[in-house]
């Protein structure tokens, strides 16, 4: 993959300051300009507004100083708006205001991201002096994550099918030492028909990816991501519309791979499991059929309800596995229903828990590392909607309500052993551009983890 980003670098000595301003500040900084530059900013009416940004000249005409304001500090990605704005060359921050220089440096980072595959990035970027106190390293490998994640999300499906999503899976385990097993063919069928099922209609093969690392002593987690390459909606197939964006149906894989890549760069002491159901929703006379009715690797068995809910399937065989390992801790990764984005738009990503502790910290990295959920109840009640006259449970709930809810409730009962199950329905996907989130691919919830993670199982 390819993607450009920015760097973080070591003073060169003549870096350009970027004085960081409130509207409590902006008074204090402005007295302390040399005159011509207060001038200047007075002349372009600059405000200490969220993301606003003046470029001041130097007496020899060359660039001296930026202003950038702050606001209310509210917004914790707001620095990833200096890249895109400011010319080549080096920058650093200076007269923080209270502001996180740690999460300035990464807003830079991530809001420096380009898809560059298929056509040029663009110009040279601009680079960031590391700020002081910043583990330039750590911030660098969390954006890398998170760049190779967007890329894999933003590559459309002809170039990304399910040997492509094996491939990026090696590539991160081979970077940190961790092992890898895939199982295709007949092998698949039997051990994991519902994955087998929803491939079946592709000429790419569908599989499922394991990678393991760590000490096996460790407290065990396991990450499980929905990696359908395209959805097409199988038999019941999607509107042209539908279909636009379906190159993202895998990017639940996505986060879950960019998670696991910050997890083992971090060191984590835990023995970290990845599961990836790889699979494409297509079209053929090999297609699974609504009304069909399939035996999982649990056991259950699975009436097809509609085979546009084909992600629950997939992710159903994975959790029977992941469940039966007895993990301390399981979380699933899909772009998996629309009435979570009706519900919360495509900025939030809904999470369903049994546990509240669990889901208190959740939310909480969430809004520690500006990576946001919010949580959705598991309202047992709805489980009813699944039922099936003629096996275990049907794959939708035929009705137009707690879509959801009814999804989370479907997965809930393939991984009945975990009671510490956290299910991410995320949208993976920028619909325009935002300081430190560019239009396009997005990994979201993958740093939430990583720092979920990180503080309940630190580096030893």
């Amino acid at each position: 993959m390819t993607q450009t980003l920015s760097r973080l670098v070591a003073d060169p000595g003549d870096a350009v300051p970027i004085t960081c301003v409130t509207p409590e500040s902006w008074s204090r900084v402005e007295d302390a300009l040399p005159a011509s530059q207060a001038a200047y900013a007075r002349a372009t009416e600059f405000a200490p507004k969220a993301g606003r940004i003046a470029l001041l000249p130097a007496a020899d005409g060359r660039l001296g100083q930026v202003l950038f304001g702050l606001g209310d500090g509210g917004d914790r990605m707001i620095a990833g708006k200096l890249p895109g704005a400011l010319p080549p060359g080096a920058y650093r921050l200076t007269s923080m205001d209270g502001f996180d220089a740690g999460a300035a440096a990464l807003a830079w980072l991530l809001g420096s991201y380009r898809f560059g595959r298929y056509r040029e990035a663009g110009s040279e970027r601009p680079v960031l002096v590391v700020p002081e106190g910043v583990d330039g390293e750590a911030v660098s490998r969390i954006a890398e994550a998170v760049a190779q994640g967007r890329d894999l999300v933003n590559t459309p499906a002809n170039d990304l099918g399910p040997a492509e999503i094996e491939a990026a899976v090696r590539a991160v385990a081979g970077r940190h030492g961790a092992t890898v097993s895939i199982v295709t063919g007949e092998e698949l069928e039997r051990a994991f028909p519902l994955v087998h099922t929803v491939g079946a209609a592709s000429p790419r093969a569908p599989r499922l990816i394991d990678l393991s690392w760590g000490p096996v002593d460790a407290p065990r987690v396991t990450l499980v991501g929905k990696g359908v390459a395209f959805d097409t909606g199988g038999l019941d197939i999607k509107p042209s519309s539908g279909m636009l964006l379906m190159k993202k149906d895998m990017g639940g894989a996505a986060a879950a791979l960019a998670a696991a890549d910050m997890v083992m760069g971090a060191g984590l002491n835990l023995r970290l499991r990845l599961i990836v159901p790889a699979v494409e929703n297509a079209v053929s006379g090999g297609a699974f059929r609504p009304g069909d009715v399939i035996r999982s690797r649990a056991g259950l068995t699975v009436e097809i309800g509609n085979t546009d809910a084909e992600g629950r399937l997939i992710l159903a065989d994975a959790l029977a596995l992941a469940d039966a390992e007895g993990p301390e801790l399981l979380l699933d990764f899909a772009t998996l229903t629309g009435a979570a984005r009706v519900a919360l738009g495509p900025d939030l990503p809904a999470f369903f828990t049994e546990d509240d502790a669990l889901a208190a910290a959740v939310s909480e990295a969430g809004i520690a590392v500006a990576d946001p959920v919010w949580r959705l109840p598991l309202h047992k009640p709805y489980a009813g909607l699944l039922d099936s006259k003629i096996a275990d449970l049907n794959n939708v709930s035929g009705g137009p309500f707690a879509g959801a809810i009814t999804a989370a409730l479907f997965l809930r009962r393939f991984a009945p052993g975990t009671r510490a199950h956290v299910h991410f329905d995320l949208y993976g996907w920028n619909p325009s551009t935002k300081p430190g989130r560019p239009e396009g691919g997005e990994v979201q919830t993958a740093r939430l983890v990583h720092a979920l993670l990180a503080g309940r199982y630190p580096r030893a």
